[in-house]
């Protein structure tokens, strides 16, 4: 889908994930899921530079594996001066905590470039059933 570059785009992508991941993914995934991507559409908008026509694009694909559900998200924009990254946030500022939200919420995270800007991608292995699960 396509969202604006702008901060109403993050809670667009939120509610349609949200809608269209419910009867997929285990509640505790989807609140994770849409925790990571409203972070990614927010840096989106904050930090770089929309796609042709002020949008920022937005997807996410499942698969299936022998555990459940593998989950990636993507967000691509414009592409900035510098690229995302985890920064070290002082105890009293405003911002500066998004990627570690995305790094300890996903299985892993990354950024990927290309000539129209960059995608930031974040995966989600699926949770073990509870049959897999043993008493350690």
């Amino acid at each position: 889908m396509v969202v604006p570059h702008h901060a109403t785009g993050a809670r667009l992508a939120r509610r349609r994930l949200a809608d269209e991941l419910a009867e997929v993914v285990p509640p505790a995934l989807l609140a994770d899921l849409v925790a990571v991507l409203a972070e990614l559409v927010g840096n989106a908008v904050r930090h770089a530079d929309p796609l042709p026509g002020g949008v920022v694009r937005v997807a996410w694909r499942l698969r299936p594996s022998a555990d459940g559900q593998l989950v990636q998200l993507r967000v691509t924009d414009g592409g900035a001066a510098a690229g995302p990254r985890i920064r070290v946030a002082a105890p009293d500022a405003t911002d500066g905590r998004g990627l570690h939200i995305v790094a300890g919420l996903a299985s892993r995270w990354g950024v990927e470039r290309d000539g129209l800007g960059q995608s930031v991608w974040a995966e989600f292995d699926p949770a073990p059933s509870p049959s897999l699960v043993t008493a350690g």
